[in-house]
Parts: C-alpha cells; sequence; structure tokens
C-alpha cells in the first residue's frame, strides 16, 4: 500500500477500475494491480468535489454519533456498562494504582498524589484508562461464562476465547474454531453479548452467514434479530468506546 497526500492507495486483483472509499478514519483509493500511480492521482484530482462531498457526509455522521461514554471522568459522571449509567463517584485512596468498584454505582479509588498533582483532564485519562482494563476483564469473565454454558450444551467448543477492542467487528470465529470477542460489547445490554458469543459459536458449526447458519443461531438465541438490530441502532456509539 502506498500514499500519496491524505489519501492511500491499495492494489487489488479485484478491482477493475479505481474507486474512492471515505470512511472516518482514512480516505483509500482502491486500484488495479496494473494502473500506473500517476493515472490513480489523475482519478483522484479529477473526483475531488465527489471527494469534498462525501467527506463532509462522513463528518456529519460522525458528528451525529451519540457517545455512550463522558466527555470527562469526574465526580458523578454516568458511566456506561450493561447496557445502563451508573454514576461515577471518587475517593482518596493509599493504593499505588486506580481501583474500580462496582456496587450498585462505580468507585474509582484513586491514590492520593494523583488527586493532588495531576490536572483534572490528566486525572480523567486516568480512570478512564482504568475503567477500559476493568471493562475488558469484565468481558472477558462474562464471555467466558456463555461460551462454556452453550459450549457444553450444543457440543460447539471454540479452541480458544480472545478478548480485545476491534474497531469494526464485534466478533469473529477463526478457521481454527478460535473466538475473538469485542470487550465493547460489556457497554450493551448482557443478552447483547451473549448473542454474539452464540453467533460466534455457531460459526463452529456453519462458517458462513446461509440460511442454515442463521436457524441454527435462532434456535439457541431465538430472540437473535432484536439483539442485532440493538448492535445496528447503537453500534457506532459504542464503537466510540470510553
Amino acid at each position: 500500500m502506498s500514499q500519496k497526500e491524505n489519501y492511500q492507495i491499495r492494489r487489488s486483483v479485484r478491482a477493475k477500475r479505481a474507486r474512492i472509499v471515505v470512511t472516518a478514519e482514512k480516505i483509500e483509493v482502491v486500484a488495479p494491480v496494473r494502473m500506473p500511480e500517476k493515472q490513480i492521482h489523475q482519478f483522484v484530482a479529477a473526483k475531488q468535489v465527489w471527494l469534498e462531498s462525501a467527506k463532509n457526509k462522513v463528518q456529519k455522521h460522525v458528528d451525529s454519533i451519540a457517545r455512550f461514554s463522558p466527555v470527562e471522568y469526574k465526580e458523578g459522571a454516568m458511566v456506561p456498562y450493561q447496557g445502563e449509567r451508573y454514576a461515577l463517584a471518587i475517593k482518596s485512596s493509599q493504593n499505588k494504582q486506580i481501583k474500580i468498584i462496582f456496587e450498585q454505582d462505580f468507585i474509582a479509588h484513586v491514590p492520593d498524589n494523583f488527586l493532588t498533582k495531576l490536572s483534572s483532564e490528566e486525572l480523567s485519562d486516568h480512570i478512564r484508562r482504568a475503567f477500559i482494563h476493568w471493562m475488558a476483564e469484565m468481558a472477558a469473565k462474562q464471555s467466558a461464562l456463555y461460551i462454556d454454558k452453550y459450549a457444553a450444551l450444543y457440543r460447539l467448543s471454540p479452541r480458544s476465547i480472545t478478548i480485545k477492542e476491534q474497531k469494526s467487528r464485534w466478533g469473529s470465529c477463526g478457521i481454527h474454531n478460535d473466538i475473538n470477542l469485542n470487550w465493547l460489547l460489556i457497554l450493551a445490554p448482557a443478552e447483547v453479548l451473549e448473542y454474539v458469543a452464540i453467533h460466534e459459536l455457531c460459526h463452529i458449526q456453519e462458517r458462513n452467514h446461509s440460511a442454515a447458519f442463521w436457524l441454527l443461531v435462532a434456535k439457541h438465541c431465538p430472540n437473535y434479530k432484536w439483539h442485532r438490530g440493538w448492535l445496528k441502532q447503537h453500534g457506532a456509539s459504542l464503537m466510540l468506546g470510553l
């Protein structure tokens, strides 16, 4: 892949002609393998009016997405967790690291020197990172419970389970039955995370999204269409993370 100014060029054996893909993260030109680079740049130059319009549409869409997470992690901030929002209380601590506790609401036990030496912006960032670590741990624990439950019931056993943040996917199942789940799902209602776990388990038996696959998902998760709908409606906000 090469890059020219503010766009990237990706060669594709499938591409019969050049096309431009605009997302919030980047501008990418997908071009045939043998298309001269000079011709690609000429193509982009001729598309400047369209490109500016496409960038504006993408930016408007991004601006319209409501964040799930607070702008600043401070006393009283509302933190998302399993489909709800809970108030954050900040308490001083003798610990060396921030510790997150959930007891009806969230409590962040923050080292004394953090409270006295850090700016509000720096403190917010430290608390946010502590929440990311805590949420990922909760996602791992909850996912393991769902995988163990349904793997035993339906004999769909994965080789491994990995919890990580993915920018465009909620989960995946590799050719060796390695399942990846996006930790951001812990911010969604618990049933949504459960659905995605079932979805990926079903890929062990059905490798595509055929009618047979969806029948299998429906067998194990009768309300899967509602959960899919929730992700379609709120997924963009969820992907913004904490």
